[in-house]
Protein backbone atom coordinates (compact mmCIF):
# COMPACT_ATOMS: atom_id res chain seq x y z
CA UNK A 1 0.00 0.00 0.00
CA UNK A 2 2.73 2.52 0.90
CA UNK A 3 4.46 1.86 -2.43
CA UNK A 4 1.34 2.79 -4.40
CA UNK A 5 0.95 5.91 -2.27
CA UNK A 6 4.57 6.94 -2.82
CA UNK A 7 4.27 6.40 -6.59
CA UNK A 8 1.19 8.67 -6.62
CA UNK A 9 2.90 11.35 -4.52
CA UNK A 10 6.12 11.37 -6.55
CA UNK A 11 4.16 11.53 -9.82
CA UNK A 12 1.90 14.28 -8.47
CA UNK A 13 4.77 16.45 -7.31
CA UNK A 14 6.97 15.83 -10.35
CA UNK A 15 4.04 16.79 -12.58
CA UNK A 16 3.59 19.89 -10.41
CA UNK A 17 7.29 20.62 -10.98
CA UNK A 18 6.61 20.53 -14.73
CA UNK A 19 3.72 22.97 -14.23
CA UNK A 20 5.96 25.33 -12.25
CA UNK A 21 8.72 25.24 -14.88
CA UNK A 22 6.14 25.82 -17.63
CA UNK A 23 4.56 28.71 -15.69
CA UNK A 24 7.58 30.99 -16.04
CA UNK A 25 6.63 33.76 -18.45
CA UNK A 26 10.26 34.38 -19.37
CA UNK A 27 12.46 31.31 -19.73
CA UNK A 28 15.57 33.23 -18.67
CA UNK A 29 13.94 33.88 -15.28
CA UNK A 30 14.32 30.18 -14.47
CA UNK A 31 17.98 31.02 -13.84
CA UNK A 32 17.57 34.24 -11.81
CA UNK A 33 18.85 34.57 -8.27
CA UNK A 34 18.62 37.51 -5.91
CA UNK A 35 19.51 38.50 -2.39
CA UNK A 36 18.08 35.83 -0.10
CA UNK A 37 17.41 33.43 -3.00
CA UNK A 38 20.69 31.70 -3.81
CA UNK A 39 19.42 28.82 -5.96
CA UNK A 40 17.61 29.37 -9.23
CA UNK A 41 14.53 27.37 -10.14
CA UNK A 42 16.48 25.81 -12.99
CA UNK A 43 19.19 24.60 -10.65
CA UNK A 44 16.66 23.28 -8.14
CA UNK A 45 14.96 21.39 -10.98
CA UNK A 46 18.29 19.86 -12.02
CA UNK A 47 18.96 19.00 -8.37
CA UNK A 48 15.62 17.26 -7.91
CA UNK A 49 16.11 15.21 -11.07
CA UNK A 50 19.64 14.28 -10.05
CA UNK A 51 18.62 13.44 -6.50
CA UNK A 52 15.77 11.10 -7.49
CA UNK A 53 17.69 9.46 -10.33
CA UNK A 54 20.57 8.80 -7.96
CA UNK A 55 18.80 7.64 -4.82
CA UNK A 56 15.82 5.86 -6.38
CA UNK A 57 17.03 5.04 -9.89
CA UNK A 58 20.61 4.04 -9.17
CA UNK A 59 20.85 3.20 -5.48
CA UNK A 60 17.61 1.21 -5.29
CA UNK A 61 16.98 0.32 -8.94
CA UNK A 62 20.58 -0.13 -10.14
CA UNK A 63 19.83 2.00 -13.23
CA UNK A 64 23.44 2.89 -13.97
CA UNK A 65 22.79 6.61 -13.45
CA UNK A 66 25.94 8.56 -12.56
CA UNK A 67 25.20 11.64 -10.54
CA UNK A 68 27.14 14.86 -11.09
CA UNK A 69 25.82 16.83 -8.13
CA UNK A 70 28.11 19.84 -8.64
CA UNK A 71 26.60 20.39 -12.10
CA UNK A 72 23.10 20.44 -10.60
CA UNK A 73 24.03 23.77 -9.05
CA UNK A 74 26.58 25.14 -11.53
CA UNK A 75 24.93 24.57 -14.91
CA UNK A 76 23.05 27.57 -16.24
CA UNK A 77 20.67 28.28 -19.10
CA UNK A 78 19.62 24.69 -19.71
CA UNK A 79 16.64 25.04 -22.08
CA UNK A 80 13.20 24.68 -20.52
CA UNK A 81 12.46 21.84 -22.97
CA UNK A 82 15.44 19.90 -21.64
CA UNK A 83 14.35 20.43 -18.02
CA UNK A 84 10.87 19.16 -18.87
CA UNK A 85 12.32 16.15 -20.70
CA UNK A 86 14.45 15.31 -17.66
CA UNK A 87 11.41 15.54 -15.37
CA UNK A 88 9.48 13.13 -17.63
CA UNK A 89 12.42 10.72 -17.58
CA UNK A 90 12.62 11.00 -13.79
CA UNK A 91 8.91 10.19 -13.46
CA UNK A 92 9.50 7.03 -15.48
CA UNK A 93 12.53 5.98 -13.43
CA UNK A 94 10.78 6.57 -10.11
CA UNK A 95 7.62 4.74 -11.14
CA UNK A 96 9.40 1.74 -12.66
CA UNK A 97 11.78 1.39 -9.72
CA UNK A 98 9.20 1.72 -6.97
CA UNK A 99 6.88 -0.77 -8.66
CA UNK A 100 9.61 -3.42 -8.43
CA UNK A 101 9.68 -3.16 -4.63
CA UNK A 102 7.74 -5.52 -2.43
CA UNK A 103 6.28 -4.69 0.97
CA UNK A 104 9.10 -6.79 2.41
CA UNK A 105 11.75 -4.80 0.48
CA UNK A 106 10.72 -1.45 1.94
CA UNK A 107 11.38 -2.67 5.47
CA UNK A 108 14.98 -3.58 4.65
CA UNK A 109 17.84 -1.46 5.94
CA UNK A 110 18.97 1.50 3.88
CA UNK A 111 22.34 3.02 4.70
CA UNK A 112 23.74 5.89 2.67
CA UNK A 113 27.08 6.25 4.46
CA UNK A 114 29.21 3.84 6.42
CA UNK A 115 28.97 5.67 9.75
CA UNK A 116 25.42 6.95 9.36
CA UNK A 117 22.49 5.73 11.41
CA UNK A 118 20.46 3.09 9.64
CA UNK A 119 16.95 3.57 8.33
CA UNK A 120 14.51 1.53 6.28
CA UNK A 121 14.03 1.97 2.55
CA UNK A 122 10.47 3.11 3.36
CA UNK A 123 11.76 5.83 5.68
CA UNK A 124 14.23 7.06 3.07
CA UNK A 125 11.59 7.10 0.32
CA UNK A 126 9.34 9.23 2.53
CA UNK A 127 12.32 11.53 3.15
CA UNK A 128 12.89 11.85 -0.62
CA UNK A 129 9.22 12.71 -1.20
CA UNK A 130 9.45 15.43 1.47
CA UNK A 131 12.68 16.72 -0.07
CA UNK A 132 10.91 17.01 -3.43
CA UNK A 133 7.98 18.87 -1.85
CA UNK A 134 10.33 21.24 0.01
CA UNK A 135 12.16 22.30 -3.14
CA UNK A 136 8.91 22.42 -5.13
CA UNK A 137 7.70 25.06 -2.67
CA UNK A 138 10.95 26.98 -3.13
CA UNK A 139 10.48 26.94 -6.90
CA UNK A 140 6.92 28.22 -6.54
CA UNK A 141 8.15 31.07 -4.33
CA UNK A 142 11.00 31.79 -6.76
CA UNK A 143 8.59 32.02 -9.68
CA UNK A 144 6.16 34.31 -7.89
CA UNK A 145 9.01 36.53 -6.66
CA UNK A 146 11.33 36.76 -9.62
CA UNK A 147 9.35 36.02 -12.79
CA UNK A 148 8.20 39.57 -13.45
Amino acid sequence: MIIETLVKLFKRDLNKLKEEINSYHKEENLWKVSEGISNSAGNLCLHLNGNLNHFIGETIGKSGYVRQRDLEFSLKDVPRTELLKQIDETIGVVERTLKTLTENDIHKEYKRHVFEDTMTIQYFLVHLAMHLAYHLGQINYHRRSLDK
